[in-house]
């Protein structure tokens, strides 16, 4: 099954998604799928993690690389075959091509994360940094496409790449054949059109939702118009679903199968991430924690049996540093205060005194004397307090008030 380099000549059917995973029989992996207790009793029924952040290469991105690089004719496999990518396409299309012994170039941003630079070029691809941006990235392979014959292979817009994503459907259906919910991340849209696909081929009942960042949602305007739109400059932490306009391709499956695209904030994320590292043990990216970002924002909304599928796990150690953070802070347990107080011998470790009582876990402190904004006798504190949630926070707040500290900010 292969469209090779050309437009689609007739619609995608299950049987294709059937002939992809024989295809990727002994390359990709049949991914676990985990209980979480804690969203279970969130949500009100069993709620099942499908652990695509465990496939190969850190995401689902293999499965579609593979069976599109696969389809290439003798001839196109000879010219070799380039992607643009920040991560995860990247990665997949490195090791999908070395796998089947074809050439690959991959151009990616210049303020790439050297983690998956490094990857990258560690699965065989010639790496190429181009551009500060996506787009830009993405004009310098396709003009390198054109000048060397190589052949594009597209992060989502192509059958081929559709038909392998599609594959996380029929696992889906086999480990949790009584599945009522199915939802998912959101980017371009190849993994979910391809699930869809498989998901109501089978099973025509089933819930298939879809889950955007607020701030690179494309998909909702673009299903209210009827035709993929372009949204405004993508802004989001989640780069694995920052894509600016749906595929033409994955928009047709989106807007026949799927039932509801839905969106969440940053908040929400950076909360959903440390909530698959604290309570599930797993390191998912963004991108990957949006489906467990929904569950958390509108946990009634959701039918169960729910599976949640964590789509990539390749995060940069510097950005899970300070998503974590946030996460703490949207979550309440990380509190952020300025004081100002007497400079006077003593009056620091009164302070903190006061914050051991209120059993606040100081990390960080910053003792300011020296502002022209500060008094002679005055200096200035900001501290960072790990806390044990909004209560706690207020909780916090209210004792250093009663101490006599005024609150800045």
């Amino acid at each position: 099954m292969s469209f090779g380099t050309s437009r689609p000549t007739r619609p995608l059917i299950l049987d294709d998604i059937r002939g992809a995973r024989k295809m990727l029989s002994g390359v990709a992996r049949m991914t676990a799928m985990e209980g979480s207790r804690y969203l279970t009793g969130l949500v009100g029924s069993p709620v099942h993690l499908k652990c695509e952040n465990l496939q190969r290469t850190g995401s689902f991105k293999l499965r579609g690389a593979y069976v599109r690089i696969a389809g290439l004719s003798p001839e196109e496999r000879a010219a070799g075959v380039v992607a643009a990518s920040a991560g995860n396409h990247a990665q997949g299309v490195a090791l999908a091509s070395t796998l089947l012994g074809v050439r690959s170039t991959v151009f990616m941003p210049v303020g790439a994360p050297l983690p998956k630079v490094a990857a990258t070029r560690d699965y065989g691809a010639d790496v190429r940094l181009r551009g500060q941006v996506v787009d830009e990235t993405l004009a310098a392979a396709q003009e390198y496409a054109h000048d060397t014959g190589a052949v594009f292979i597209h992060p989502f817009d192509h059958p081929d790449i559709i038909a392998g994503q599609g594959t996380v459907g029929l696992e889906i259906l086999e480990q949790c054949p009584e599945v009522r919910t199915v939802v998912v991340g959101v980017g371009g849209g190849g993994l979910i059109a391809g699930l869809a696909l498989a998901v109501k081929a089978v099973r025509p009942d089933v819930r298939v939702v879809g889950v955007q960042a607020e701030g690179a949602a494309a998909y909702p305007p673009s299903l209210a118009a009827g035709r993929p739109l372009v949204v405004g400059e993508p802004q989001t932490m989640a780069d694995g679903i920052k894509v600016g306009r749906p595929g033409d391709v994955p928009f047709q499956l989106v807007q026949e199968l799927v039932d509801e695209v839905r969106t969440v904030t940053e908040d929400e994320l950076s909360s959903a991430l440390l909530l698959c590292l604290e309570r599930a043990k797993l390191v998912v990216e963004p991108a990957g924690a949006s489906p467990v970002a929904a569950l958390l924002s509108d946990p009634g909304a959701f039918r169960g049996p729910v599976v949640a599928v964590l789509s990539g796990g390749n995060v940069d150690p510097v950005l899970m540093q300070r998503i974590l953070r946030h996460g703490m802070a949207a979550g309440g347990r990380y509190l952020s205060l300025r004081l100002r107080l007497t400079d006077r011998p003593g009056a620091l470790a009164t302070l903190l005194q006061a914050l051991s009582a209120a059993d606040a876990n100081v990390l960080d402190i910053s003792h300011v004397r020296t502002d022209p904004r500060l008094g002679v006798t005055e200096a200035d504190v900001e501290l960072h307090l790990e806390t044990k949630g909004p209560a706690h926070c207020a909780q916090v707040a209210a004792a250093l008030r009663e101490a006599g500290y005024t609150i800045l900010g």
